[in-house]
């Protein structure tokens, strides 16, 4: 049961937002992606920062393509955020059979031979729109631990965590280190995301894109625990569904080279996200820390 403190006025938007969502689980699969590109597009003249950050995040990270080649792919990454509010539902309330239906799924023997033996399991993966209901897919065959970022609305992480909990997952904080740990010498494997700017205390400068990136250095940290495979994960969506796949553990990782590691799981970034790059979470400041005081990428700090 939810706390007390949520029956406020503050959180009815919230409250209005989960209901939508309870009701958006309903609508087959073909009508979440017609009624979501329409929403992103009805968002995509209002949102004036966080598209000037999708836009100046791909004309850097493609540097060939032209500025209508770089508009259209704004547009359609706005498109996708209007269907990941579908997603996201999906991951929350969504019936185990409905999530079923829409998935394929490709070399899950990399995933399941490396759970017949002892030792951790992360499974890398990046911050696709589709991201919530790919952790959420991972649970109907799965017992896995996800790392999160809790949400500023207290409301909504408490639904998030909720919605994953009763799915059979177990919840981590990111910033909980000895939780996550703790997890991987157990064996339980961890779902992670490292692709976000976690400013230059917790990163090392490595190439993404090409781009010297401010990337998350925990990943090799982790990696050295409990004879721990990293796995690259990726679910992105089709036009029938959804794809599920899984590469080979990284061989050779970690080292005893941070930067070399960081170069190792960007490029397997860069991999996933050209597959389909307007899934990808061009809205994040993904370059906002710079190396060696060189100029902000973004018109908004």
């Amino acid at each position: 049961m939810l706390n007390t403190e949520f029956i406020h006025p503050k959180f009815i938007p919230t409250w209005i937002l989960i209901l939508f969502m309870r009701i958006g689980v309903l609508i087959p699969f073909s009508a979440q992606v017609v009624i979501g590109k329409s929403v992103g597009r009805v968002l995509y003249p209002f949102m004036h920062k966080l598209r000037s950050t999708a836009y100046s995040n791909i004309s850097h990270c493609f540097p060939h393509k032209k500025q209508g080649q770089v508009n259209r792919l704004v547009k359609r990454h706005f498109e996708a955020i209007g269907i990941s509010f579908f997603e996201t539902a999906n991951a929350y309330y969504g019936s185990d059979n409905k999530i079923r239906k829409l998935l394929t799924i490709s070399n899950e023997k990399f995933f399941k031979d490396a759970l017949q033996e002892e030792g951790g399991i992360i499974l890398l993966c990046s911050h696709f729109m589709p991201l919530m209901l790919g952790s959420r897919a991972l649970l109907l065959n799965h017992t896995i631990a996800n790392v999160y970022r809790p949400q500023n609305n207290k409301l909504f992480d408490k639904a998030m965590v909720k919605g994953y909990k009763k799915n059979g997952a177990v919840m981590i904080k990111s910033t909980d280190t000895r939780s996550i740990i703790k997890a991987i010498n157990n064996s339980l494997p961890i779902w992670y995301a490292p692709d976000q700017d976690l400013g230059k205390n917790n990163s090392v400068f490595a190439p993404f894109f090409g781009i010297e990136t401010a990337t998350a250095a925990a990943t090799a940290r982790l990696a050295k625990n409990n004879n721990t495979r990293v796995i690259p994960y990726s679910f992105i969506r089709t036009k029938k569904g959804y794809a599920m796949s899984f590469e080979k553990p990284i061989l050779n990782y970690p080292s005893s080279d941070p930067i070399h590691d960081a170069t190792i799981v960007n490029q397997i970034l860069e991999k996933q996200i050209s597959k389909s790059p307007e899934q990808y979470l061009w809205i994040h400041r993904r370059f906002k820390t710079r190396p060696n005081d060189e100029k902000n990428f973004y018109k908004y700090n």
